[in-house]
């Protein structure tokens, strides 16, 4: 393995992980008479907040999809640090330990408030970046 390659695949993650991400939260259906009330509740009450009108179930789409652009924008960015690891691997510097660690506090995040399937897209993203960084400092 090289960093490179690992980057490469935590890229594809990512990608991964947008899609399923963006997926699961546009179609989730509420699964009980109890959830449906509150995910009606979440749409259909309105509240003000300086002149304009709100809905959680619009914050809900709203930094579901802000989600999904930060995903794409990882997948980008480890894609990137993969073209520097073979070209330039001191550039990557402490860029690579940050993104990293990123990923670890994700999956705490995610097994606490979410569920095991994310915990587990973070887990393998967080071992291919630290693994990539490590690489790529000793190469630098």
């Amino acid at each position: 393995m090289n960093a490179t390659l690992l980057y490469r695949i935590a890229s594809v993650i990512f990608i991964l992980f947008a899609a399923g991400h963006t997926f699961g939260f546009l179609t989730l259906v509420p699964p009980s008479p109890e959830a449906r009330a509150v995910f009606d509740g979440m749409n259909n009450v309105h509240f003000q907040l300086r002149r304009e009108s709100f809905t959680y179930g619009g914050f809900y789409r709203g930094f579901g999809l802000s989600i999904t652009v930060t995903l794409l924008f990882s997948a980008f960015l480890a894609w990137h640090l993969g073209t520097l690891a073979r070209s330039n691997p001191q550039a990557i510097g402490w860029l690579g330990w940050a993104f990293a660690l990123v990923q670890v506090i994700s999956i705490v995040l995610s097994w606490k408030y979410f569920a095991k399937g994310p915990a587990i897209f973070s887990a393998g993203v967080a071992i291919c970046l630290a693994w990539a960084a490590w690489l790529a400092r000793a190469k630098g």
